[in-house]
């Protein structure tokens, strides 16, 4: 598997010019996109726009075919990417923009809040027209300025019309969850289901609180997308339902007079009695020897 240090030897081994800034790097594809191998990692993130008609691309565990429409997708440094035989319906780009390209500036880490890098390739951001031609203006922009003799004004120009592409893309992926609320819906009642399941199961005595990751691997989904969709969805976190859950499950028992709050925390997996209380009074607004004692009386 290749794995790229800098941009120029990933033009390279792909055949194309020299880029104009070795931190940076646009790509304009028409009808083919030749660039890809088995598999390969780089130090640097993508942001690509695309309109397949045929082809596979592949990162995180999943690939992602034609679904008609334009698509954006986000890649990270070291993810594993690979392209097969991509064949665009229209005009798409690439940018590539090494990790090293954003040291001293804002972007560094406003970045990483962007959970959309972690997303599957069937994840992908899914783009009306309005929303498409507001990306291909930012996109133009851009390349304008990179093609314009860079001075020291071009590195933060440009890296001000990326943010306002990743800040756009967290709007539209927004609008993708109200939109898909059918499908979220079942999410979050499939999500419910499998907490029950697990519950019920003895699962959580013999592993533990159940992670986001599981929960997200028995959907099928990544666990960003899972807990972005949840968000929309229900305004919680995955981690915040799972809680909730158990916390639910926690009342309960806690209505008995035979267990302690000890023995309880440990019968719903948390190791930690003081995290327990300090959540449980968090949900409640009482603690559980509180609520324990109210139930009682």
């Amino acid at each position: 598997m290749w794995h790229f240090k800098s941009l120029s030897e990933f033009h390279q081994i792909n055949g194309f010019p020299a880029p104009e800034n070795p931190m940076l790097s646009l790509l304009r594809c028409t009808e083919h996109c030749p660039m890809g191998h088995n598999g390969f990692t780089g130090d640097f993130y993508m942001i690509g726009f695309k309109k397949m008609k045929a082809g596979v691309m592949i990162y995180g565990k999943t690939k992602y075919d034609n679904t008609g429409g334009g698509s954006l997708y986000f890649t990270k440094p070291r993810q594993v990417i690979e392209l097969r035989n991509i064949e665009l319906e229209e005009d798409g780009f690439a940018i590539y923009m090494h990790e090293d390209y954003l040291n001293g500036h804002d972007l560094h880490n406003e970045i990483k809040k962007y959970r959309y890098f972690d997303y599957e390739a069937n994840e992908a951001l899914h783009l009306s027209p309005r929303e498409e031609q507001i990306i291909w203006e930012l996109y133009n922009k851009i390349e304008t300025e990179y093609y314009n003799n860079q001075d020291e004004y071009s590195k933060e120009i440009i890296l001000g019309h990326i943010s306002s592409i990743l800040k756009y893309s967290q709007r539209f992926y927004k609008r993708q969850f109200i939109n898909r609320t059918e499908m979220s819906g079942i999410m979050v009642s499939k999500f419910n289901n499998i907490l029950a399941a697990y519950f019920e199961s003895g699962l959580l005595n013999e592993h533990g609180l159940p992670t986001v990751k599981y929960m997200a691997d028995q959907l099928h989904v990544s666990p960003g997308y899972l807990s972005d969709l949840l968000k929309q969805e229900t305004g919680k976190t995955a981690i915040e339902l799972i809680h909730i859950f158990l916390i639910s499950e926690a009342k309960n028992l806690l209505k008995g007079a035979d267990n302690t709050v000890a023995e309880i925390a440990n019968t719903l997996g948390f190791e930690n009695l003081p995290y327990f209380s300090r959540l449980f009074k968090k949900e409640v607004g009482m603690s559980p020897v509180q609520y324990k004692k109210q139930s009682l009386n």
